[in-house]
């Protein structure tokens, strides 16, 4: 691994690809695989799907939700399908809650219905002709629970989620948060050891999401296992998650706290996704000099001479229709490439010797009387600036 920062029947349109979402995790006992990893999950895997390879280690402890972002391709989704056995692995082990439940050297491969993994998907693929109810017994009828108390516990996890009064409504007739919702409750029915959330959010719309969100938020404070969530909104991975793990090209490229992540992303897709400039550059003393050739200077100086990755916030980047005077010890001419404008605020695509995004109010927008193609001077003060080693 590359170091990384450590900080009844189915129809066709309920689950496929041989597993049930929310339906995993088979009574533990004899003739189960060895205990191993300690009681989270501990994942250390490659396999090859088309282009992609993918080689990922990583772990989860009980109680924590670890998330998993990356660019489209990136392998995230190939990641999850793995670890709740819909792909076979080519090399290493995967273990949940103690237990190795598939290990390629040894020939170990447990079934999806066996390893104790609730799954929801981001289409929820609940069963179109059962209830709500009958889609979250399911899973548990699935495992052998009786019927009446399958149901039973299929009553009680609709409630949790704010569904009791729906229970003999099918999919159809449900909203896409009330479905999801039902999606969520089958998934955690099963007493899982694993939850794995596929984009569970992204189908909704912004007030549903919203919603859906904060009691998402609630059920993952009282599970007790790991859960590893795919996503590619920023917003929720830092609402929902303990931890970031960035996925790019099938390898990890950063795994710390979201604040860490906010402040020193390792990528430049990573820092896209906080909304920060990034480059890459080589630093000496006071001064760095990027990739292109250009340089900036900075207040606090490199401990030593070597490459570094360099952040800047578009706020701080501040524009002026002439060569500003004074403080500034970055200055350079620039044009503007593009305006994003969302509500009160603006951000600034500016090209030039360091192409940067800048972030304004929109009556600066139009006190400057800024266009696409105009031409300016941008200024970022050396103490705005954020540096680190490689």
């Amino acid at each position: 691994m590359s170091e990384v920062d450590r900080d009844p029947a189915p129809r066709a349109d309920g689950p496929r690809d041989g597993v049930t979402a929310g339906a995993g995790g088979g009574p533990r006992g004899a003739g189960d695989p060895p205990a191993a990893g300690g009681d989270g999950l501990s994942v250390d895997l490659g396999l090859r799907l088309g282009a992609l390879e993918l080689e990922v280690a990583i772990d989860a402890a009980p109680g924590e939700v670890v998330a998993v972002l990356g660019p489209n391709g990136a392998g995230k989704t190939t990641l999850l399908r793995a670890i709740a056995g819909l792909l076979p692995i080519e090399r290493g082990r995967i273990a949940i809650g103690g237990r190795v439940v598939e290990d390629a050297a040894a020939g170990v491969r447990v079934t999806p219905q066996q390893r104790s993994v609730g799954v929801v998907f981001q289409q929820h693929l609940l069963f179109g002709h059962l209830s709500a109810l009958e889609n979250v017994a399911f899973g548990l009828r699935a495992r052998g629970v009786p019927r009446r108390e399958a149901r039973g516990r299929a009553r009680d996890w609709l409630g949790r989620v704010g569904l009791g009064g729906e229970v003999q409504t099918k999919p159809g007739a449900l909203s896409g948060g009330q479905a999801q919702r039902v999606a969520l409750a089958r998934a955690l029915a099963t007493d899982p050891a694993l939850l794995l959330l596929d984009e569970p959010l992204a189908a909704l719309d912004v007030d549903t999401r919203r919603a859906v969100r904060q009691q998402l938020r609630r059920h993952l404070d009282d599970f007790a296992g790991p859960v590893l969530l795919i996503t590619h909104e920023p917003l929720e991975a830092i609402n929902l998650a303990d931890r970031l793990v960035i996925l790019e090209q099938g390898h990890v490229v950063q795994d710390a706290p979201p604040a860490v992540v906010a402040r020193r992303p390792r990528s430049a897709w990573a820092a896209r996704l906080v909304g920060l400039n990034h480059y890459r550059g080589r630093a000496d003393g006071h001064e760095l000099t990027l990739a292109s050739g250009a340089t900036l200077a900075v207040a606090d100086a490199a401990d030593r001479p070597g490459d570094v990755l360099v952040a800047i916030h578009p706020r701080a980047v501040a524009l002026f229709p002439s060569q500003p005077e004074g403080t500034p010890r970055n200055t350079w001419r620039a044009t503007i490439d593009a305006l994003d404008i969302h509500d009160d605020q603006v951000r600034v695509h500016l090209d030039g010797p360091i192409p940067i995004v800048a972030q304004i109010t929109a009556s600066a927008l139009a006190e400057l009387a800024l266009t696409e193609g105009s031409t300016l001077w941008v200024a970022v003060k050396a103490t705005e600036i954020e540096h680190w080693p490689v």
